[in-house]
């Protein structure tokens, strides 16, 4: 049985009859690193929150998540808080509003484990000053008792990423976490988060519109196209031959250097078939 089975969800959210996800499906092993690429819009974050458990009250789901042996559509909040935050956690695009600004991110880390393990105050401190270092956080003590206003973007974003693997999780999601960091900030935080990863095989949902980060990191891929997947496979073999127009259109808007001086700059809609991009 995989991780986690994705089977026809579809999510609609108040009187809208359009749903913003359409019948996806896909599944998960431990270990593997899928990722998730479309452009605004297309339905990336709606997934992420329906799979942890965090769409608002006026959402429309159907379809089924089965995480391990939990099916998360129908599984009460308790149930569901057990399992987040230790067995399945989520790196948040916006560490600013991750974090609570009123207390030390030190301790708010030691929360996240005091929830889930029966540790003694001295073996929690450790086990945060730990992950912290892992995660190349320089003075993880001093990190552990600054607050986040304290903390540069990228220290935040580490923070942020060391407390979605305190727990040893079997799955992570990762919805757009490096977007506000600077290029080479970026290219050191991911590559701890995949030496994490590997440290505890933990499966990584990525989701992102930037396909070079996603080539770096993710052993497959997924592209979703106005609430569907519209292609999947390993991400060498999607990135260097996409076989759907949409996959063609996010990889030539994504290199523009490639585009000569003076010409028009492409857009994904060049590559759609007339009646996908309201032209008649």
């Amino acid at each position: 049985m995989s991780l986690l089975a994705v089977t026809d969800l579809r999510v609609e959210f108040g009187r809208r009859r359009t749903a913003v996800l359409d019948g996806v499906s896909f599944t998960l092993e431990p270990g593997q690193r899928l990722g998730l690429v479309g452009a605004s819009g297309s339905g990336k974050t709606v997934l992420a929150s329906a799979i942890m458990g965090l769409l608002p009250d006026n959402a429309r789901v159907a379809g089924t998540i089965v995480f391990e042996d939990h099916e998360l559509t129908t599984l009460p909040e308790r149930a569901f808080a057990a399992l987040r935050g230790r067995d399945l956690t989520m790196v948040f695009q916006e560490p600013m509003t991750a974090l609570d600004p009123t207390m030390r991110v030190g301790r708010q880390a030691a929360e996240l484990i005091g929830l889930h393990r029966d540790t003694s105050t001295g073996a929690t401190r450790a086990r945060v000053e730990q992950i912290f270092a892992r995660m190349g956080l320089d003075q993880a003590s001093r990190v552990a008792d600054a607050y986040p206003h304290e903390l540069s973007g990228g220290q935040r974003q580490r923070v942020i990423i060391a407390m979605a693997l305190l727990n040893s999780p079997a799955l992570v999601i990762c919805d757009e976490p490096t977007t506000a960091l600077d290029a080479t900030v970026q290219a050191r935080v991911l590559d701890l988060l995949n030496e994490e990863l590997a440290a505890v095989n933990a499966a990584c949902l990525f989701i992102s519109h930037d396909l070079g980060l996603v080539s770096g990191i993710c052993t497959d891929v997924a592209v979703l196209y106005r609430g569907q997947i519209v292609e999947t496979g390993q991400a060498g073999a999607v990135l260097r031959a996409p076989r759907h127009p949409y996959t063609q259109g996010l990889l030539a808007t994504a290199d523009i250097d490639a585009v000569p001086a003076g010409e028009r700059l492409p857009v994904i809609e060049d590559f759609l078939p007339a009646d996908e991009c309201g032209v008649t």
